[in-house]
């Protein structure tokens, strides 16, 4: 079956106040930079929508740039509507297109594909609702501290303080017409069970509304997070000897940006790779296999990093 095709809420001027008043109250709540232009990625949805809005509100002359996955019906609408907002609100629009076929993984595919083609460092509309639904996604994953602290607010997500509600509210002052994407009424992907079921729950459970919480959590880690980074930068991680006189989370992470250079800004050593790094700089093994095709050696109290497997060590 053909998915549905997107459902249009239309918005008219006369639903909302004639001056963007309420948008103007919210900028002192957005990060936004001081001064433009400003690429934002609108997708057509409400919060991406009042990104424009509030980027045109601060004086940014910002740019929509637009990504048409082609996945569903009428998708090409979703780019008239955004193009049609950005004139409005005096912005510039550009219009992008990937091609993705249906099959696994499509939400993450998607999301590659379409960041690979908008401009490095495009602003986007996530609010504070994505950024608990992001911490609760990295916790049943598994995630340390760094995938806690979720999304770094400023620059690439200018709208973290402001809850769904709210860039609803903007858009409805602006008189805007948004798409409400029929995907996130399914149940398949985790981030809908969580913002459909999961995260309604808990807030039921704990009695308090849990977003606020959950992402002050954000803050708080991503915080943590920085400082251990910053002291783990200064251990020197092919030398053995600072390795084992370090404490153990400093060493970790030590080994951690080690590998990660290895290999490469996609490949995410495990715990478990991490730990037979520091169980070879520590004096055991003289090397371990710690996947990706790469194997660290100690060799004369220095740990080497090789672009090979040792499927046979352990």
């Amino acid at each position: 079956m053909s998915p549905a095709a997107p459902r249009l809420r239309l918005l008219h001027p006369a639903d909302g106040p004639p001056a963007r008043l309420y948008a103007r109250q919210l900028l002192g709540r957005c990060l936004l930079p001081a001064s433009g232009p400003l690429d934002c990625a609108v997708s057509g949805g409400a919060d991406s929508l009042a990104l424009l809005v509030l980027a045109s509100e601060a004086g940014l002359e910002p740019v929509a740039h637009h990504v048409d996955h082609g996945l569903r019906p009428g998708s090409a609408k979703e780019a008239e509507l955004v193009a049609a907002a950005a004139r409005r609100l005096g912005a510039g629009f550009v219009s992008l297109r990937v091609e993705l076929s249906p099959g696994p993984n499509l939400e993450a595919r998607a999301r590659a594909a379409r960041f690979a083609v908008l401009p490095a460092g495009v602003a986007t509309g996530h609010t504070a609702d994505d950024q608990a639904e992001t911490v609760l996604i990295n916790l049943l994953r598994g995630a340390g501290a760094a995938g806690l602290g979720a999304m770094t607010p400023g620059g690439r997500h200018p709208l973290l303080q402001l809850r769904r509600s709210e860039t609803e509210a903007v858009c409805r002052e602006a008189g805007l017409d948004w798409f409400e994407d029929p995907s996130n009424n399914e149940t398949g992907p985790l981030r809908n069970r969580i913002r459909q079921d999961l995260l309604p729950r808990l807030a039921e459970a704990a009695g308090r509304d849990l977003v606020p919480v959950l992402c002050r959590q954000a803050d708080l880690l991503r915080a943590d997070e920085e400082l251990l980074e910053e002291l783990a930068g200064a251990i020197e991680a092919t030398c053995c000897r600072e390795l084992a006189a370090a404490p153990l989370p400093l060493a970790r992470r030590a080994v951690r940006r080690l590998l990660r250079e290895a290999g490469g800004a996609g490949y995410p050593p495990s715990v478990a790779a991490v730990d037979r790094v520091l169980q070879v700089a520590a004096g055991g093994p003289l090397a371990c296999d710690v996947g990706g095709g790469i194997a660290v050696r100690r060799r004369r109290g220095q740990l080497v990093v090789e672009k090979n497997s040792l499927p046979t060590l352990r």
